[in-house]
């Protein structure tokens, strides 16, 4: 008789019971397989690979055994390449890094942003020692103030598109190298060109945080998230300089200027062993390419980055070559600063901010020190008004990110439009021209001192307000060219920055203390319907904006694709639990036929006066019945 093939089986299933139990009826009653439960066999998976933090700072590819038996699209052809992205769950995905080690990357970003504002002023502490020793004018020295901000706008312009190219992490380390030495020339120089010329190149290569830190957190924070990262990384820049002046101010005084530049050298050399060890490298478009190519050398197939795949036409992989894409890359920032409405508002209104508080550091000196006749050292503690009104602005910033969080709960998929993070720069505008014209008016003696210090306060708090929102909102705005947003307005207020110093003793001699401080007052005042006018209309501005438009592309494929991969994750999930079940009830059927078989055998028995009641063991099935049992079991 021909058999009937029993039903497949997942390949984890036991072999049938009842083949033993027919042949030994004993055995089923004595001794039974115990059954696997779906909880044994998740159990029994294998478990995804633990990636530790060296592997991520060493290996970016980040190429597991996950990755390399993951079931990718496509067929691993030149037609029809397997579409890399990150895995469901991927230790290497910085979205998906854990709290603790987003937070130490954001933190070292912003301790690296600070140390870069703080050698921008802490320069000032020696300005007098300075000037006698190279035989100037206090005004030649502040162009060392001057020419490290100017490098602030020409760095920005190479090393945020080589950030896009390459990854942010290389960057990082190559620059703050070359920012450590120059921090070294700068402390042996012995002429007033040989000084500034190195403070040129020292604020060059150090900008690099200034931008590539704000794409860094842009990679790892969701939007949701991002608010509260931003807040503790964009207070850096502002707090250092307001700290610069106050340490620099003692150390001038007690040890001289060259001890003040030694003292920038090795805290810039001990961010970089910091910045070099703690941060891995968290840019997607490169994370993905170098895990595509060393998938493609390792299996001999055909890997495209998800985030490459637009270059992708008829069967080959047309990426433009690297000159292309750096010279592209390149001038970019510039094409963003002024075909963008959106970046060039931004990046003035910012600009002119950013002008005003590097106008503060030669203003302070003279109102305090020259005007009130306060040491260097008392008059660096004239900044800590700037300083508690950022601390304080920081604070408010975090809260307002949680009046962000919940607004984005509204949105599908939790992503709130850019313009939900503008209400707080909206009463930062409103907080800087009330806190200029306060001190503007307040600067002088007979008033007391403590009065135009309070007012700094509110200045400072209104800056970090304006900034961290506008930040935000051109990041939300062009994600994927983050860092190159970042760079033009780093340009344009870098420029500024670098500008506003030069001319700020010739406002205070000419002007006098009230209308020259009004000055940049005026400029805020006009400045303030911005952020209510982007509230209202940058929606509709953003959608003429061909840049902003692409950005939102890239980011709606990156998060198809990671849906994507969820999706076919939760299909194989069902697929499992659909077997796992499929295995019980075929378990429980084999106890079924183990049950009705050994009743069979024991009516047997009682029948012929034997067998298992009279406490005999028979050594198989009788004819008729071995034959009848394996058709049953066929049949089960």
């Amino acid at each position: 008789m021909a058999s009937t093939p029993s039903p497949p089986r997942p390949a984890s299933a036991s072999p049938p019971a009842s083949a033993a139990s027919a042949a030994s009826p004993a055995s089923s009653v004595t001794a039974t397989e115990p059954v696997a439960s779906a909880s044994d066999l998740e159990a029994a998976q294998p478990k995804p690979t633990r990636v530790t933090h060296w592997q991520l700072i060493l290996d970016p590819a980040g190429v597991t055994p996950e990755v390399l038996a993951y079931e990718y699209p496509g067929e691993g052809t030149n037609a029809s390449p397997y579409v890399v992205s990150f895995l469901p769950v991927d230790g290497h995905n910085p979205q998906q890094f854990s709290k603790l080690r987003k937070w130490s990357c954001t933190l070292a970003m912003a301790f690296a942003a600070l140390a870069i504002s703080f050698v921008s002023t802490a320069y000032s502490g020696g300005l007098e020692e300075m000037a006698e020793t190279f035989h100037i004018s206090e005004e030649v020295a502040i162009t060392g103030i001057s020419l490290f901000v100017l490098g602030f706008a020409v760095g920005p312009l190479i090393w945020a598109p080589s950030s896009e190219f390459f990854g942010r992490q290389i960057l990082f380390i190559i620059t703050y190298i070359a920012l450590t030495c120059f921090n070294v020339g700068v402390s042996l120089a012995q002429n007033i060109q040989t000084l500034v010329i190195m403070r040129f190149f020292a604020g060059a290569f150090g900008s690099s945080p200034l931008t590539n830190a704000g794409g860094v957190i842009a990679d790892m924070f969701q939007a949701s998230e991002r608010g509260l990262g931003m807040a503790v990384f964009a207070s850096a820049p502002f707090l250092g300089p307001s700290l610069g002046p106050i340490v620099a101010g003692f150390l001038g005084q007690a040890e001289g200027w060259r001890w003040v530049e030694r003292v920038m050298s090795i805290f810039t050399f001990v961010m970089l062993l910091l910045g070099g060890l703690v941060v891995p490298e968290t840019y997607a478009p490169v994370l993905l390419r170098k895990r595509a190519a060393v998938l493609s050398k390792k299996t001999g197939k055909v890997y495209v980055s998800r985030l490459d795949m637009h270059h992708h036409k008829n069967g080959v992989l047309a990426r433009p070559s690297m000159a292309s894409e750096f010279r592209t890359a390149l001038l970019r920032p510039w094409i963003l600063l002024f075909r963008e409405p959106i970046v060039l508002a931004v990046s003035l209104y910012m600009a002119i901010i950013y002008g005003t508080l590097y106008m503060m550091f030669p203003a302070f000196p003279i109102v305090f020190q020259a005007a009130r006749g306060w040491s260097p050292g008392i008059g660096g503690l004239a900044f800590l008004g700037i300083a508690v009104g950022m601390t304080v602005s920081v604070v408010g910033a975090m809260l307002d990110n949680t009046r962000y969080i919940n607004v984005a709960k509204s949105y599908p998929g939790g992503a709130a439009p850019p313009e939900a993070r503008l209400p707080s720069a909206a009463l930062g505008s409103v907080l800087l021209p009330i806190g200029l014209f306060w001190f503007a008016w307040t600067n002088e003696e007979p008033v007391h001192w403590i009065v135009p210090i309070i007012a700094s306060g509110f200045f400072a708090a209104g800056i970090v307000l304006l900034f961290l929102s506008l930040m935000n909102y051109l990041i939300d705005s062009y994600v994927v060219f983050a860092a190159s947003v970042l760079a033009a307005s780093t340009v344009l207020r870098s420029l500024f920055g670098a500008a506003f110093p030069l001319f700020t003793t010739y406002m205070y001699n000419n002007l006098g203390f009230h209308w020259a401080s009004s000055v940049p007052a005026f400029l805020a005042l006009a400045c303030v319907p911005c952020p209510f006018l982007l509230i209202r209309y940058g929606e509709s501005i953003r959608m003429r904006c061909k840049y902003a438009a692409e950005a939102a592309n890239v980011l709606k494929r990156m998060r198809a694709g990671q849906q994507e991969a969820a999706e076919m994750d939760e299909e194989e999930a069902a697929e499992e639990a659909d077997e796992v079940e499929a295995e019980e009830r075929f378990e429980r059927a084999l106890e079924r036929k183990a049950t009705q078989t050994e009743g069979q055998r024991v009516a047997s028995g009682e029948h012929t006066g034997g067998g298992v009641l009279s406490g005999d063991v028979s050594d198989g099935p009788a004819a008729g019945e071995g034959s009848e049992s394996d058709e049953k079991e066929k049949k089960i």
